[in-house]
């Protein structure tokens, strides 16, 4: 067996881990961690806060001017640009499958943290390595 299918064995078997990790989870405290670690690449958290924003925004549009498929819009935009980041940048699966409220928290919470400057401690905490 070569080296890259060792690879791609060793990432489906942190996958698994993953998993089983988020499944044992049972208080938003153990949550917020977790969530975090599976944040762990600026991009992913940089499209994260672009789609909550962005979701956030059509929302008051549609509370503003009225039409309803702009309440549609906002959870496509919100979830989509952080599906899309967890398949493509991060190569593993959204937390908020398995929780979606405390994902939904998560999302408000972390981008808050990067608007008041205090998401870097909250990484520390959690483990997270400085520019990954």
């Amino acid at each position: 067996m070569g080296a890259g299918a060792q690879l791609s064995d060793d990432k489906t078997v942190m996958s698994w881990q993953r998993c089983a990790m988020a499944s044992r989870i049972s208080t938003y405290a153990e949550f917020w961690p977790f969530y975090l670690r599976e944040h762990a690449a600026p991009l992913t958290r940089q499209v994260h806060a672009l789609g909550t924003g962005l979701g956030l925004l059509l929302l008051l549009v549609a509370q503003v001017l009225g039409p309803w498929w702009l309440v549609l819009a906002a959870l496509m935009a919100g979830y989509g640009f952080a599906w899309l980041s967890h398949m493509l940048v991060e190569r593993n699966r959204p937390a908020s499958f398995k929780h979606p409220w405390w994902s939904l928290i998560s999302d408000f919470r972390m981008a808050w943290c990067m608007l008041t400057g205090t998401l870097g401690a909250e990484l520390a905490k959690a483990g997270v390595t400085p520019g990954r």
